[in-house]
């Protein structure tokens, strides 16, 4: 794996670990860019928004927009991968640990 498809994959475990620690699972791009950069993925608004219409693609998430703001939820298949059940194509594994 490149480095580039590393930092990728990592970008959306980051997204789906985000949503998982939240009480209804769900995320609004704004706070799920703060909680990016905290991580250390300074990144454009249009490459979020292609990483959460891939995790949407993927099944992970559900995006909706009620306005000029993405909402992101996370859905069974984004959860399984988060704890380790079943693992998503594209997205790095989370750690034994968490």
């Amino acid at each position: 794996m490149s480095y580039s498809e590393h930092a990728t994959a990592d970008f959306r475990l980051t997204i789906l670990k985000a949503l998982a620690d939240e009480d209804d699972n769900r995320l609004n791009e704004t706070l799920i860019e703060k909680i990016l950069e905290s991580f250390g993925h300074s990144k454009s608004r249009d490459y979020l928004r292609t990483q959460l219409n891939k995790l949407q693609d993927l099944g992970a998430i559900k995006v909706t927009e009620p306005g000029s703001v993405y909402v992101a939820e996370l859905l069974r298949p984004g959860l399984d991968h988060v704890e380790r059940r079943a693992f998503l194509e594209g997205v790095l594994k989370p750690s034994l640990g968490g």
